[in-house]
């Protein structure tokens, strides 16, 4: 009797390649994943910054001294409604006032605050 001479791949061989391949796809779907929720983060905190930006630049061309206090203001960008606070703080210098603006989410959630100084023009 000759030996006999194996031409395929065992069991066992074929169960740990499909393994590898199965935790090779389950770690980029996860990676894609991560990548889609960063993309949508990155939307939402740049369309809000457009909404403190364009609030901010308001009150530059307005050119007037803001009175110091805390208003609401609410703004759309790419289809979706922004909520902001503008806070208006007296700084150590009287001829100028702090304006933050934060602004947050549908769910009220807090996505950005920007800060600026505004001259007594």
């Amino acid at each position: 009797m000759s030996p006999r001479i194996s031409n395929g791949f065992t069991l066992i061989e074929l169960l740990v390649a499909l393994v590898i391949v199965a935790v090779t796809l389950a770690s980029g779907i996860k990676a894609a994943g991560a990548l889609l929720n960063n993309a949508q983060r990155l939307t939402e905190i740049s369309a809000a910054q457009w909404c403190a930006d364009n609030q901010l630049t308001g009150l530059k061309l307005a050119a007037v001294f803001p009175d110091i206090g805390t208003s609401n203001f609410s703004c759309e960008q790419l289809g979706r409604t922004y909520s902001g606070t503008l806070k208006v703080a007296p700084t150590p210098n009287p001829n100028f006032r702090r304006v933050d603006t934060q602004m947050t989410n549908d769910a009220g959630a807090p996505l950005l605050t920007l800060s600026a100084i505004l001259p007594n023009q």
